[in-house]
C-alpha cells in the first residue's frame, strides 16, 4: 500500500510500465472513497499543446525514488479514459474507467462517487 502522507511527493515523477517504458508524468492521485486508499493516478501524456490526463490503476504499483511502476502496459494506459489537463472525471464516467482495466466497479455508499482526487 502507498502511505497517504506521501502522495504529494509523487507529482511530476515518471510513470513507467512493466517493461520500463515511460508512460508520462504523474499529475494526481485518486483515492477510493470507501477505503481512503490510493486507487488511480492521472498521468500527463501527449505532446506540447496537446496534453491530456489518462487514468491508470495503482493496484500492484511500486514506487522507486524517481518513478512509479504500474502493472499496465503503455498502450493500454494510453487508450484509457482521459480528461483535459484542467478537467475532472465525472461520476458517470467511473464505471467505464474501471471496465477499461477489467476491474469490478461498485459506487460508494448511497451511490456516491467512488474516486476522489487528492
Amino acid at each position: 500500500m502507498f502511505p497517504a502522507e506521501n502522495l504529494r511527493d509523487w507529482r511530476g515523477e515518471s510513470v513507467i510500465d512493466p517493461d520500463g517504458d515511460k508512460i508520462g508524468e504523474l499529475e494526481a492521485v485518486y483515492v477510493d472513497t470507501v477505503s481512503d486508499q490510493p486507487a488511480f493516478a492521472t498521468v500527463r501524456v501527449g505532446f506540447i499543446g496537446r496534453h491530456k490526463l489518462v487514468f491508470v490503476p495503482l493496484l500492484g504499483a511500486t514506487v522507486t525514488p524517481k518513478a512509479v511502476r504500474v502493472r499496465y502496459e503503455k498502450k493500454l494506459v494510453g487508450n484509457a479514459p482521459s480528461i483535459d489537463v484542467d478537467g475532472e472525471l465525472a461520476a458517470t464516467e467511473e464505471p467505464a474507467l474501471f471496465a477499461h482495466y477489467e476491474l469490478a466497479y461498485q459506487a460508494g455508499p448511497s451511490g456516491a462517487r467512488r474516486l476522489a482526487r487528492r
